[in-house]
C-alpha cells in the first residue's frame, strides 16, 4: 500500500495548532493556578458556579470538560477546601445543586485575574478584528463537528 505525500507539513494543519495552542495555554493555566491550590477543572468549575450558582454535577462536568465521575471529585476537593457547598440531600430527584462559598468568590476573583492575564498574553498583538475573526471561526468548526 502506498502513502500518500501530502505537501503541508504537520505544522500547517489547523487541528495540529489547535493542539498546539491548547497544550501551551493548559500549561500556562496550571502554572497561573498552582499557587493558588487549583487545578484547571477546580477553576473551571469556580467559574461556571460564579457565573450559574446551583448548578448540577452533570452540568459542571459539560461545562468544564470531564466526566461526571472526575467533577464529583472536583467537587469534593472544592468542598473539603471550604470554597463550594452542597445541601446533603435534596426533596426530589438527584441532582445536589452547588454554590460558591464567601472564601470560594474570594479564591475565584484571584484566579480569574491570572487566569485573564494568561489570555491577555496569549492574545497580545491581535487586532480586534482578528479576535472576532477568530472567535467566529473557532465556533463554527465547533458546530461543523458538534
Amino acid at each position: 500500500m502506498k502513502q500518500e505525500v501530502t505537501n503541508n507539513p504537520l505544522s500547517e494543519a489547523i487541528g495540529y495548532q489547535l493542539k498546539r495552542v491548547t497544550a501551551l495555554l493548559r500549561t500556562r493555566m496550571d502554572k497561573a493556578l498552582r499557587p493558588l491550590g487549583l487545578t484547571v477543572p477546580q477553576y473551571a468549575c469556580l467559574e461556571l458556579l460564579g457565573q450559574q450558582p446551583g448548578l448540577s454535577n452533570a452540568d459542571l462536568a459539560r461545562g468544564a470538560f470531564v466526566t461526571r465521575q472526575s467533577m464529583n471529585l472536583v467537587l469534593r476537593g472544592l468542598q473539603d477546601r471550604g470554597l463550594v457547598q452542597r445541601p446533603e440531600s435534596v426533596d426530589q430527584g438527584r441532582a445536589r445543586p452547588s454554590q460558591l462559598t464567601g472564601t470560594g468568590c474570594e479564591v475565584l476573583e484571584r484566579a480569574s485575574a491570572s487566569i485573564a492575564e494568561v489570555e491577555r498574553q496569549m492574545l497580545a498583538g491581535l487586532s480586534e478584528g482578528e479576535l472576532h475573526g477568530i472567535r467566529n471561526a473557532l465556533s463554527r468548526c465547533s458546530s461543523n463537528l458538534g
